[in-house]
């Protein structure tokens, strides 16, 4: 084929593509929007890029993120790793500690809580005949299976749609300050709904056969659960709890500033009495928790699908 005949094949099938005018529409929309908002008066770029604020940048962090007690004097590394070492030994290590179990712990509820959910979810399993073969109505089950399915979708979007920093703030009113059950109730409901969502699609992508066959030996559905979806779903399971746990480890971090004692708790005070030294400090204290949850996330998942 020549070089006309090929351009002349691409011009056809360009026009031949297929179009979209709602992808069309939306993208206009949303360029139109964003240009709306770049010339709001709220975002004021030619007030964001003052000298004024050049200036308070360069106070904040040439003066204000040098620890109180190494200012004025010849520091270096070997003083400035003593100082966050003692910040360690303060606050830090505690704070930090206390973050992870918040978050283990809410994860740990969470998937207690999310397991059912998932089943009640998956229309292949909340049926009159798990895993049948048959499909419509006469399969899916009486009003009360259907009914089933329908408030187990309707509590998992509860329960997900309610973001964990008001859920906590309302458990500080029922349990009170200074005690890490509003961090640790609110981060697990929240992510049972979602783990509960997630696990529900997992089950109705299972691969029938197994679970057929485990049922013609005459096993009831307890037993399905225990000795067929618990083994297959097991590893997607695992991948998926992995997942929201490092998530949950940054959210513990920021429900510490409703109170909780938690590192988030200990920058809020920080931040209340203007050491932004201590707040640096406890921020990267916090980001390195955070990279060692990402890590042992990621090593579990790559463990888990490199076996699975």
């Amino acid at each position: 084929m020549s070089a006309s005949d090929r351009s002349a094949a691409v011009e056809v099938l360009w026009r031949q593509r297929p179009r979209s005018r709602l992808l069309r529409g939306v993208l206009l929309a949303l360029g139109a929007w964003t240009a709306l908002a770049w010339a709001s008066p709220e975002l004021d770029l030619a007030g964001f890029l003052s000298e004024r604020r050049a200036s308070n940048l360069a106070t904040f962090l040439q003066t204000e993120l040098v620890p109180f007690s190494l200012r004025g004097t010849d520091w270096g590394p070997r003083e400035l790793a003593s100082w966050v070492l003692g910040a360690w030994r303060r606050v830090g290590a505690d704070s930090t500690f206390a973050t992870l179990q918040i978050a283990v712990v809410a994860m740990a509820l969470a998937a207690l809580a999310a397991a059912p959910l998932a089943l009640g979810l998956a229309r292949n399993f909340a049926r009159r005949e798990p895993f049948a073969r048959s499909q419509g109505a006469v399969a899916d089950g009486s009003l009360g299976w259907r009914a089933t399915r329908g408030a187990a979708r309707v509590s998992a979007i509860l329960l997900r749609a309610v973001p964990e920093y008001i859920l906590a703030f309302l458990l500080l009113a029922v349990l009170g300050p200074r005690t890490a059950w509003p961090a640790v109730l609110a981060l697990a409901l929240h992510n049972a709904g979602i783990l509960a969502r997630l696990g529900g699609e997992v089950v109705e992508n299972l691969d029938p056969a197994p679970l057929r066959a485990l049922s013609s030996t005459g096993s009831r559905r307890p037993g399905l659960v225990i000795f067929g979806v618990g083994p297959l779903t097991l590893t997607r399971g695992l991948l998926l709890f992995f997942y929201r746990f490092e998530t949950c480890v940054r959210e513990a971090t920021v429900l510490g500033m409703l109170g909780v004692v938690s590192l988030g708790y200990w920058i809020q005070d920080a931040r209340a009495k203007q050491y932004y030294d201590e707040v640096l400090v406890l921020v990267l204290f916090g980001a390195a928790l955070v990279l060692a949850a990402d890590l042992t996330s990621a090593v579990a998942r790559y463990s888990i699908r490199r076996r699975s």
